[in-house]
This record gives structure tokens, sequence and C-alpha cells, in this order.
């Protein structure tokens, strides 16, 4: 097998092909890329179309019975109205015979709201699964979590990490959007469904605050009432440990509906626990917060995550400098990038300005259309895990003369060989709402990993090309290093993965930190040992 198809079984095994871009608008994963999203807006105006058709039929149907309303009353408040009038008689006869059936059995409302469901079902293919309502609500709970957001703040628009008495505000939105009780409810209710009421709780508690303040009124949008929040609150209080909670609850319930059997039967169980354990009564539960998948090194990405991009103090450590690097190569003589060293051990290094506005747009139109939901190695599989929250795409450099240039560039400024076979494909990623990866290596850890399939050796070094901004979110943590670099748009990261004895670095477990708010589009570019042996040196010193 050649070097070419030994990179394309590569891009094979990892299942980010370049196939037909309609596969990549498939339904469930709208929520794993921004982009994604956005796109969901087009159905929603032609939605919105629709609605506006609808509304505008109904307005001329609702001016018509109001004017059959008002003459039918004119006469009822004309007391000289006499039905010994044998015209008035007759039409009265004729109005509870025929006049009223007609308008109680109009068509007229029929076939509006026919228009409307006939209209609903041409769009309905191209709208976000339930799925994507899941991967949503769970993203709203991974950014609760990692930036530690209080729920009615975020409910009310506003992102604000609460610690003890301290408020922080995250970011302050031009507009404040919040959540309606029903949307809370949505949140609260998955997390319900999985079991986890370490979130449903804070998230119904909101629901129910919201349902209670708006008693009586009636949405038509809304899927949930003040009775299904206080059912499945009182249940997870229950779960919880919290019996107290649960009985107050369940008994506000019955206010509401007091012929539920199931919610009296709750009561009655739930005196008698407590009757028979009164420590019950003030027994505060601890939920604690779930760490699926288990991370030990949860605390320390979090914190890292929390800083939104904390780096060294240059002035602090004389080491770590600014300069503009040319390499020694004739390529960036006339036009250095500005390199900023971020850090010694492992070694990582920030370039400038790597490359403009257009480039990166550019980048990121022809990755659009080839996105698919990112997926990691498990085993022989490939598979979409929730520990990694994006869409990828893979572009050959035969795509466009851009990739040529990047790849020149690139291969230029770290004297490495990045053609094939010694170096993969640009990967282009979109991150999702509250997109993230969380703690891992970019080099292979296990001598079966696919990567080894390409026959060039482990991935010697990541260079990374922040293609947007955001406004706050996405950094990139280094979790043993114990430092974070934000989002730098136009930038590339640069660190080398292996030392250079060929042994993996530990220190270079890195994670891509959730997104609070922004649109965060990254390119990679993997190097591979093979091809680098005069480049980059062997040493037989674990330190190097």
């Amino acid at each position: 097998m050649g070097p070419a198809a030994r990179l394309a079984a590569l891009l094979a095994v990892l299942a980010l092909r370049a196939g037909d871009p309609t596969g990549a608008a498939a339904r469930g994963d709208t929520f794993s890329a921004l982009t994604s999203v956005a796109r969901a807006l087009a159905p929603e105006r032609r939605l919105l179309g629709l609605l506006r058709r609808y509304l505008r039929g109904e307005e001329a149907r609702l001016r018509d019975l109001t004017r059959f309303y008002d003459k039918v009353l004119s006469l009822h408040e004309d007391s000289a109205t006499p039905v010994s009038n044998p015209l008035l008689a007759f039409t009265l006869i004729k109005r509870l015979q025929s006049d009223w059936r007609n308008v109680v059995h109009s068509l007229e409302a029929s076939e509006n709201i026919r228009a409307l469901k006939d209209g609903y079902e041409k769009v309905e293919q191209d709208l976000p699964a339930f799925e994507d309502l899941e991967g949503a609500a769970r993203a709203l709970m991974r950014l609760q979590d990692v930036y530690m957001l209080n729920v009615k703040g975020l409910a009310r628009g506003v992102f604000q990490r609460v610690t003890g008495s301290a408020v922080t505000d995250l970011y302050s939105p031009r507009r404040l959007f919040s959540l309606t009780a029903d949307d809370c409810f949505q949140v609260g209710k998955v997390a319900y469904d999985m079991g986890d009421y370490y979130h449903a709780i804070p998230w119904l508690e909101e629901a129910v605050s919201l349902f209670r303040g708006s008693y009586g009124e009636w949405k038509t949008e809304d899927e949930a009432s003040l009775e299904d929040a206080l059912d499945h609150l009182a249940f997870a209080y229950f779960q919880a440990g919290n019996v107290s909670c649960a009985l107050s609850l369940s008994r506000e319930f019955l206010l509401y509906s007091p012929d539920n059997k199931r919610m009296s039967r709750n009561v009655l169980k739930y005196e008698k626990l407590l009757a028979e354990s009164p420590t019950r009564v003030v027994a505060e539960a601890v939920i604690q917060r779930p760490n699926v998948p288990h991370l030990q090194t949860r605390d320390t990405y979090e914190g890292l995550c929390q800083t939104l991009g904390s780096q060294p103090t240059h002035y602090q450590i004389p080491s770590l400098y600014c300069s503009y690097e040319t390499n020694s190569s004739p390529y960036l003589l006339l036009q250095p990038i500005r390199k900023e060293v971020i850090h010694l051990e492992p070694y990582v290094v920030l370039y400038h300005d790597f490359v403009n506005d257009l480039e990166a747009q550019k980048i990121r139109g022809l990755a659009e259309p080839w996105l698919q939901r990112s997926v990691v190695a498990s085993g022989e599989k490939q598979l979409p895990v929730e520990y990694r929250i994006s869409k990828s795409a893979w572009l050959k450099d035969t795509v466009d003369p851009l990739l040529v240039t990047l790849d020149h560039r690139i291969g230029a400024l770290t004297g490495l060989d990045v053609q094939p076979p010694y170096a993969e494909y640009l990967q282009v990623v979109n991150y999702g709402i509250g997109g993230h990866y969380e703690p891992h290596f970019d080099h292979a850890t296990s001598p079966t990993s696919p990567l080894y399939r390409m026959k060039s050796g482990n991935r010697v070094a990541t260079f990374m090309i922040y293609l947007s901004s955001v406004e706050a979110g996405g950094a990139t943590a280094f979790i043993y290093a114990n430092f974070s670099v934000p989002v730098v748009k136009n930038a590339a990261l640069f660190w080398w993965n292996l030392h250079r004895s060929g042994e993996g670095d530990g220190d270079t477990l890195h994670a891509g930190c959730p997104v609070l708010v922004g649109d965060k589009w990254v390119a990679n570019k993997w190097i591979h040992e093979y091809g680098q042996e005069f480049r980059r040196p062997c040493s037989s010193s674990p330190e190097d």
C-alpha cells in the first residue's frame, strides 16, 4: 500500500471522509456545530411566513365573526325589536336554524389551520430532532458546571459565576434574552429523564417559580404546566433524599389537581416516611454532581477554563518572550510571523496573524459543506461521544490552492515536512452549543491506535489555527502544565506531542474548553514522526 493509499485508509478509519455534503445535515446532530444551528434559522423563517399567512386568514375570519356578533347583538339590545314583525321573526328563525350552524361549522377555520399544518409538514424534515433538544439542554448543564453559572441568572439571560457570596459577570450580552418557564422545564426534564437530579432540581425549581408567577395564563407553544413542573420536581427531590420538599411540592400539586390519585398516594407515602423518621424533616440531602465520563483531572480542567485563558506573565518569566520568526526560511524573510512563547515544558508557542480574515473565511467555507459529527476511537470503531461536541471535515490540499499555500507556510515556520503521508490532511472543526473536547492527547497512547495505519509513526506535533474569535470561553487548556490559552482569531498554536526519544509528552494533555458564547472554528494540522528524522533529530534523553 502506497503512502497516499495509507493516508486515505486512515481518514476512512477516522470516519471523517469528504463524502456527500448532504450527509452533514443528519438530524440529531444540529446542536453539535454552530454553523448547523445557524442553518436552522432558514426553516424557522419559512414557518414564520406560514404563520403570517395563517394569522391574516384568521384575522379576516374573526373580523367577519365580529360583524355577525355585532349585528345580532344590536337586535337584542334594541328593545323596540318585536318578534311580531314577520321579517324579524323570519330572520330569527333563519339565524337559529341556519346562520349559527354555518358560523359554528364554518370550514374557513379548518382550511386555515390545514394550510398551516400542510406547510409545517413540508418543513418538518429540515427541523432539529428531539436529540438536538437533548443535546442543547445538556450543553446548558455543561456550561452551568464548568463555568459555575447560576441557573436563576441563566434563566434571566445573565452569565454569572456565583461562588458563595461572590458574583462575577462572565459575559454581558448586548440584549438580555430570558428563558420561559417551559424552557426551564425542558432542560430540567432532560436531566430528570437521565436520572440526573443534581441538574434537574435547580432547573425544575426555576420552572416552578416562573409557572407560579404566570399561573392562569395560557401559551399555545408551551408543552408543560405548573402541575407538570411540580410533579417532576417533587419526585426529583424524593429521589435525591429530600422527602420533606417532596411532600410540600406534592401537596401544592393537589391544590391545582385534587383528583390526582397517584399524587395523593405519594403524599401518604411521604407522610408515612417522615412519621417513621422525623429527622428527615430537617435533613438536607447533599446531591453529588455526576462525573460522566469520570475525569480525575476535572477540577484542574474546569479551573483553567474558568480563567477564560490565563497565561503566564511574561515579565515574571524572562525565558518566555515574543519575536518575529523567520526560522531562516526564505519564504518568511519578507513577511516574518509574530511568535509568542507561551510555555517551555511542554514547548507551546502562539503565532499571531498566521492567517488573515479572508483566508480564515475561505477555509471555513471550504469545510462547511463536508462537516460531520466529530468522533473518537473506541476500539476499532469511531463513535460520537458526549465529551467531544463538534463537527469536523478533512480538506485535501488539492481542494484549493490556498491549502497548498497554508502547507508551505506551516512547513517554513516549523521546519517540518507537512506533505502526506508525513502529515495528515487539514482538519477543520466547528464547535457546537457549549462545544468542547475534554482532556485528551493528540498523539496515540496505544500501539493499536488507528493513527499507526498511516505507517508514518505517531503525531509528533500539532499545529492548530484559530479561524474565528469567540465572545467567551473556548480556551485551550493544558491540564498538567496548568495553563490555558484563549482563542486568538487568526493565530496558530504549536506544540510538540512527543519527546525527541519518541515517547509521548504527558504534559501535553489538553482540552478545548466549552464555548460559552460565540462560534469557534479551528483547523488542525497533525505532523507525524516519519519524514522529520533530519528536521527534528532523535535523542535518547527522555528530557529532550
